[in-house]
């Protein structure tokens, strides 16, 4: 067998021609000895991957009931209007598509190849943006969420989402009526003495219309519900929640990421802001700080009539004024547009630990000077409300732009974010000292028009501000876009707080261009102690 065995060999090329008794002596317990500690340690490997997946999967047989009592109680608050929005959203989903198909089309012989943007498909920040819009209202509020939660989403999607701000259609005045006659449970006109049909605003859930009390001919405007909205809203983020519970259970992974958290925190967020009996007790709360500051003389809020608002309708007193950002006709009103600036900083500064909640959304739109010199403060669907913790870091934080002092703005930004390494505290200053000098230079476009009067051969001056909200995003973005990359992660409030401070900061351009809102003695930003012991 042996010559056999080596003729083969010689006749294949694969041994050489050796007697048998030269032939190689193959040791199998030699072989296994010296590979014994690289099958321990795959051995040791295979049990801690598999106690790994024993330990995971007792975990989701634990979680499952929960899971599955999550799933049942949202499905049946949702009912059958859930079988109606998903094919409303299937209708969406085959137009946008429709739409992705075309750009690709158009695209297809290019030598370039395929944007980006074409490439991610419906999950790219315009196609899905285009989806959001098509969805309707509590998809468009989310596309706001996301455009105001810098600390949250990507740049791209923060950016792209600041077009659901813009307004929407209006529903039709028949339909308002109705919900109107709904809601007060009586003839519209033993309310109302009139009600202007043409909307004052429009947005995604809601419009207001003006209006006049019968009986005291008090104005007011009436913000309604838009009809179908609680429903859909309802439908949509059960669906959206149920969503994030499933893939948070397949991938626990995404628990780190507190995907069902910021969920929660969108549903609250959206449901609070489409009940209006909680935006008047934000109102009621704002008035009765300014009044418990001795503040009513300097700054207002709308007075609130509860007898002729519900959860859908909320009536208010009708403030007349001009937004902070119309120079001409503030000068019209007051001497002195700067003490305006420096009552509006004030007051707000001092709403952020005295009152309940403060006013998280002060755009032009609804921060205003009135006819009578005061500042009216409009709008509370969206408020913030702030931790001691982010407070005292905030506090820091600000009085370090006043100086200057990028070393302390780091420290405090490092303490308000929660972060599972070391910072390198110099060098995440010296990035932020290259953002704040970049702030400096931004470009606020005032835009001057003159008009000369024939009658009276006199020239009138009007000024306004413009300047584009998405890059004043972008200058938000690039702070957490470079504390992220120090690992710091930010609570949703900052992103609030700093919105609101970059407005104020345009407002300063054009009302006051020589004053620095962070270092004006006028300018009070209380400690948190001190502003609670004024308020008691």
């Amino acid at each position: 067998m042996a010559v056999v065995t080596v003729l083969r060999g010689v006749s294949h090329g694969r041994l050489p021609l050796l007697p048998h008794s030269q032939l190689p002596i193959v040791r199998p317990r030699n072989i296994a000895y010296r590979n014994r500690p690289n099958v321990l340690r795959v051995f040791v490997r295979y049990s801690q991957a598999q106690d790994l997946f024993t330990s995971r999967f007792q975990d989701r047989l634990e979680n499952l009931p929960k899971l599955v009592e999550d799933i049942v109680q949202t499905s049946l608050s949702t009912g059958p209007r859930g079988a109606l929005r998903l094919a409303q959203g299937v209708q969406a989903v085959v137009g946008v598509g429709s739409e992705w198909l075309q750009d690709v089309s158009k695209t297809a012989n290019s030598s370039t190849g395929l944007p980006t943007q074409l490439q991610l498909g419906l999950l790219s920040p315009l196609y899905l943006r285009k989806l959001f819009e098509r969805m309707g209202a509590t998809y468009i509020k989310l596309g706001q969420f996301i455009a105001s939660a810098p600390t949250l989403f990507p740049p791209e999607y923060v950016q792209e989402f600041q077009y659901c701000f813009d307004s929407a259609p209006a529903v039709p005045y028949e339909q308002i009526q109705t919900i109107l006659r709904e809601e007060l449970g009586r003839p519209i006109d033993t309310v109302f003495e009139y009600i202007d049909p043409t909307p004052v605003a429009s947005a995604s859930i809601a419009q207001v219309h003006g209006a006049r009390i019968r009986g005291t001919g008090e104005d007011v405007v009436i913000k309604v519900l838009k009809p179908g909205i609680e429903d859909i809203l309802v439908a949509d983020l059960n669906f959206i929640y149920i969503a994030a519970r499933i893939l948070e259970f397949l991938s626990p992974d995404l628990s780190r990421a507190s995907l069902v958290a910021i969920v929660k925190d969108i549903r609250e967020s959206m449901l609070e802001e489409v009940d209006f009996n909680k935006e008047a007790t934000n109102v009621e709360s704002f008035r009765s700080y300014l009044a418990a500051m001795g503040l009513t003389r300097q700054a207002t809020a709308p007075k609130v009539y509860r007898q002729y608002s519900t959860k859908r309708v909320l009536t208010m007193e009708r403030l007349y004024g001009v937004p902070l950002t119309d120079l001409d006709s503030i000068k019209s009103l007051v001497s002195s547009p700067e003490t305006s600036l420096i009552t509006a900083l004030n007051v707000w500064f001092g709403s952020l630990l005295a009152c309940e909640s403060f006013h998280a959304d002060v755009h032009a739109g609804n921060l205003w000077q009135l006819r009578d010199g005061r500042i009216g403060f409009l709008d509370f669907g969206i408020v913030g409300r702030i931790s001691p913790k982010t407070w005292a870091a905030m506090e820091v934080f600000l009085q370090s732009i006043a100086i200057e002092d990028y070393e302390s703005m780091a420290s405090a930004l490092i303490d308000m974010g929660a972060t599972g390494k070391d910072v390198d505290s110099k060098a995440f200053a010296r990035d932020l000292e290259k953002i704040f000098l970049s702030i400096q230079d931004l470009d606020t476009e005032i835009i001057v028009a003159a008009a000369r009067d024939t009658s009276t051969n006199a020239t009138t001056v009007a000024a306004n501000v413009a300047f584009d909200e998405r890059q004043m995003n972008a200058l938000f973005l690039d702070v957490v876009r470079v504390s992220e990359s120090y690992g710091l992660k930010f609570p949703r409030e900052f992103a609030l707080l700093m919105k609101q401070l970059l407005y104020f900061d345009r407002y300063t351009r054009l009302l006051a261009p020589n004053m620095n809102m962070y270092r004006d003695q006028r300018i009070n930003v209380v400690s948190n102690q001190r502003q609670k012991n004024i308020y008691q």
